[in-house]
C-alpha cells in the first residue's frame, strides 16, 4: 500500500519503508505447489491475516477463512500455530520489534531529547500509516474477540512509548531547569501518547481515510514545542 508521507518524516525512512507486512493478492502457493521452506509458511501465514486485517469494516477473521484465502486447510495452519492468538503474538512481536528498533536507532542518533520525541511520534504514525492491519492491531479493533492477553500486550507496548516519551521530556526539562521535571515529562508523555493512539484509532475507524500523518507538523508544533528548550 502507497501512502503519502506525513509533513514531518521519521528518522529513517528507508526502514520504514520495508516494514509493512502486506501480502499480494492471489494466495500464498505458488502454481508447482511446491514445498515451503522451514518457517515460510508461518511467514505466509502472517501475511495473509495482516492482508485480511487491512480490508476496511472487516469481520473477525477466522481460522476457516484464514486458510481458505492461503488454500489450505485449518489443519495446516495449526502445523506452525498452536492457536489464533498465537497468530496475533506473531503480527505484535512484528510491530514490537520495528517500531522499537527504530527508537533504539533515534537514541543513538539524535541528540536533542525534544526532537527524539518528536521523530518518535512521526515514525509511530507512519508505521501505523504503512501497515493499516498493524494498525488495527495496535488500537485493539482486531483483538475484540480474541484472547485477553493480545490487548495488554498492545498496552503494554504504548506503555513502554509513553516510557519512552517521558524519559526524553524529562531531559529536556532538566535543560531548562523547570522546578518539576519528572512531573512536567509524565504529564506530557501522557498527553503526546494519547494524541498517537487516537491518531492511529481514526486511521482504523475512518476506513483508512483519515491518515494519521495528517497536519502532523501543525500537531507537534502545539504538543512539543521547539521553544520550549
Amino acid at each position: 500500500m502507497t501512502s503519502a508521507a506525513p509533513e514531518m518524516p521519521p528518522p529513517d525512512d528507508a526502514a520504514l519503508a520495508g516494514t509493512t507486512a502486506s501480502a499480494a493478492d492471489g494466495g500464498a502457493d505458488a502454481p508447482s505447489r511446491k514445498r515451503p521452506k522451514p518457517g515460510e509458511r508461518r511467514v505466509q501465514i502472517l501475511q495473509a491475516l495482516a492482508t485480511m486485517l487491512e480490508q476496511p469494516g472487516a469481520e473477525r477473521v477466522t481460522t476457516a477463512a484464514l486458510a481458505a484465502r492461503l488454500e489450505v486447510s485449518e489443519a495446516a495452519l495449526y502445523r506452525h500455530f498452536a492457536s489464533k492468538a498465537q497468530m496475533f503474538e506473531g503480527l505484535i512481536e512484528f510491530i514490537e520489534q520495528t517500531v522499537f528498533g527504530l527508537v533504539n536507532q533515534l537514541a543513538e542518533r539524535e541528540a536533542d531529547a525534544l526532537v527524539r520525541c518528536r521523530k518518535l511520534v512521526a515514525l509511530l504514525l507512519q508505521f501505523g500509516e504503512k501497515n493499516p492491519g498493524m494498525t488495527r492491531v495496535m488500537v485493539g479493533d482486531a483483538l475484540v474477540y480474541e484472547n485477553e492477553r493480545l490487548q495488554q500486550r498492545m498496552n503494554l507496548f504504548f506503555d513502554k512509548i509513553e516510557a519512552t516519551l517521558r524519559q526524553n521530556l524529562r531531559e529536556a526539562a532538566v535543560l531548562t531547569n523547570t522546578s518539576m521535571p519528572t512531573v512536567d515529562a509524565q504529564a506530557d508523555a501522557s498527553v503526546v501518547t494519547a494524541f498517537c493512539v487516537g491518531r492511529l484509532q481514526r486511521y482504523a475507524r475512518s476506513g483508512f481515510k483519515r491518515l494519521p500523518g495528517e497536519s502532523l507538523e501543525h500537531s507537534l508544533a502545539l504538543l512539543l514545542p521547539t521553544g520550549r528548550l
